[in-house]
């Protein structure tokens, strides 16, 4: 009966060793907080810098966005004011049949050249906004496969 009595006595609880079993936990669980903390000011501070990257870059886009189609109406306005000037010294309607049919002849090409242009600029700027975020996202999967 004794062995009974030994394995339930309250003699085999060690408070000291349930106190380091608890400190041991604490210290623990406060070391991957701090950790996890530590994971998430740096995923913070990368986003941040992505968005700050991606927005000078839509800015920087925006602008030769509209540099190029300031251009574009520089050129139209000058060749519509040539055209004008032309027009001014036909002599015949065959001489102006012809003027006009070559201007809007050259106005198509201009303009198919034109959207053609705009459009690969469009696409180089989506490319150059996509590539931070895309980055980013590629980091963040690559540290969730690490984990």
């Amino acid at each position: 009966m004794a062995k009974i009595d030994d394995v339930f006595s309250i003699s085999s609880f060690d408070p000291a060793k349930f106190a380091d079993s608890f400190r041991d936990f604490a210290e623990k669980g406060a070391q991957q907080s701090r950790e996890a903390y530590a994971k998430m000011k740096v995923a913070g501070d990368e986003a941040g810098k992505t968005l700050e990257t991606t927005v000078q870059t839509a800015q920087a886009g925006v602008a030769e966005i509209g540099h190029k189609a300031i251009d574009a109406l520089r050129v139209n306005a000058e060749h519509s004011l040539t055209h004008m000037d032309a027009l001014l010294s036909v002599k015949s309607i065959g001489e102006l049949i012809e003027l006009q049919t070559s201007f809007l002849r050259k106005q198509t090409e201009l303009t198919i050249e034109q959207a053609k242009s705009m459009q690969e600029t469009s696409k180089q700027v989506a490319e150059k906004l996509a590539k931070p975020s895309k980055e980013a996202a590629e980091k963040v999967m690559a540290s969730f496969k690490a984990a």
